[in-house]
C-alpha cells in the first residue's frame, strides 16, 4: 500500500491507496495515529482505496477512540460504493463524518 500525504488548510489529508488490511495496516495505523497525537485534523481520502478488511477497520477504531481522548478531529471522504457498503453494514457509518468529497470532509473539520 502506498500513502500519500499532504496539508488542505489545517487538515493533513491522508490517501491511502490499495488494500488495507492484515498486511499493510500496520504502517497505516501509525502514520495515522501520529498526525492524530496532540489534536490533529486528518480526511482519510479513500479515493484509491480499493478494499478493507476487519484489520483495517480496526485501525479505523482505534483511531476514533484515540480522537476522544485527544482532542483530534477525523473525518473519511470519498468511499467507494464496496467501501461504504462495508462501513454500513459494520455500523461503522455511525462512527465516523464520511464525506462524498475531500473537499467537503476538509470544510466540516474547518
Amino acid at each position: 500500500m502506498e500513502i500519500q500525504e499532504q496539508f488542505r488548510g489545517k487538515a493533513l489529508v491522508m490517501e491511502p491507496a490499495g488494500r488495507l488490511d492484515s498486511l499493510t495496516c500496520r504502517e497505516f495505523e501509525a502514520r495515522l495515529l501520529a498526525a492524530l497525537n496532540g489534536s490533529g485534523t486528518v480526511v482519510v481520502d479513500c479515493t484509491k482505496l480499493e478494499y478493507i478488511s476487519s484489520a483495517g477497520l480496526r485501525v479505523l477504531l482505534v483511531a476514533a477512540k484515540q480522537n476522544r481522548t485527544t482532542g483530534g478531529r477525523l473525518a473519511l471522504a470519498a468511499l467507494r460504493d464496496n467501501l461504504r457498503e462495508v462501513f454500513d453494514i459494520s455500523g461503522f457509518s455511525a462512527i465516523f463524518a464520511i464525506h462524498p468529497t475531500v473537499e467537503a470532509a476538509v470544510a466540516s473539520l474547518a
